[in-house]
């Protein structure tokens, strides 16, 4: 299994919803391959604090960042708006 297979099935492999077989090749690869485990490992985590349903405080200098890094992108798909 590729990286790419691996991302594209990751949604059934999360929800169980996968074969078997499949489920023990997407266990190899993540095995072999740390990028795809830290993928993984971070989907996992963010499903585990959505579920929990309680509100995080981002740090202000981190909301910043991403209000900037949002504004930049808008900027370039949207130059007309600008």
């Amino acid at each position: 299994m590729k990286c790419q297979e691996l991302m594209a099935a990751l949604n059934d492999y999360l929800d169980g919803a996968e074969s078997s077989a499949l489920c023990q090749e997407f266990q190899r690869h993540l095995r072999d391959c740390p990028a795809c485990q830290v993928v993984v490992d971070n989907v996992r985590h963010t499903i585990l604090l959505c579920k929990d349903g309680q509100t995080y405080e981002i740090p202000a200098p981190c909301r910043e960042k991403l209000r900037q890094a949002l504004r930049e992108k808008w900027r370039q798909k949207h130059p007309s708006a600008a």
